[in-house]
């Protein structure tokens, strides 16, 4: 005999069954970012990672206009992001593929990953009004803290080129 355990909760009869609306179209998109560096008086190197507006830490990254190279994209979108002025775009690190819903849509997402130098003031930054933060911080930190493990890995791609000066 099989016991409905719904049935010994009080005032329940049935359990709601919520659904997800059906996905009616498939979208491709494509963003640009950049593992961001400088090296500190020490002459350690520190990476720039953002905190989102769900508290996740990862790097300048946004959407791919129009007739935009992504590695203008990159650029562009660091800028916006984070105020910095000034910086040396290098070697394309790697993309990273994924997909999410967005209300009845399902958004399949290609993210390609520069290595971006900061240059000049990188201390005088400027960030947008809806991240929470804007932070520099020795690469291994920035590496506990991204959000993205596929990120990390471009990060340390990213490290290794820095340590042997190939970028």
């Amino acid at each position: 005999m099989k016991i409905n355990p719904i049935s010994k909760i009080p005032n329940i009869k049935h359990m709601p069954h919520f659904r997800r609306p059906s996905i009616s179209e498939v979208i491709h998109e494509t963003t640009s970012g950049g593992i961001v560096f400088r090296k500190n008086s020490k002459g350690e190197v520190e990476i720039l990672l953002i905190k989102d507006a769900k508290d996740r830490w990862t790097v300048p990254k946004g959407h791919v206009e129009p007739g935009e190279e992504p590695g203008a994209t990159a650029e562009r979108e660091i800028r916006e992001e984070t105020g910095l002025k000034d910086m040396e775009v290098y070697s394309w690190l790697g993309k990273v593929n994924f997909r999410y819903r967005r209300d009845k849509s399902l958004v399949l997402m290609t993210m390609h990953i520069w290595l971006v130098e900061g240059l000049g003031n990188t201390d005088e930054l400027n960030p947008e009004e809806w991240l929470k933060d804007v932070k520099w911080m020795p690469s291994n930190e920035a590496l506990d803290k991204i959000a993205y493990d596929d990120i990390g890995k471009l990060m340390l791609i990213g490290l290794k080129k820095i340590r042997e000066g190939k970028y």
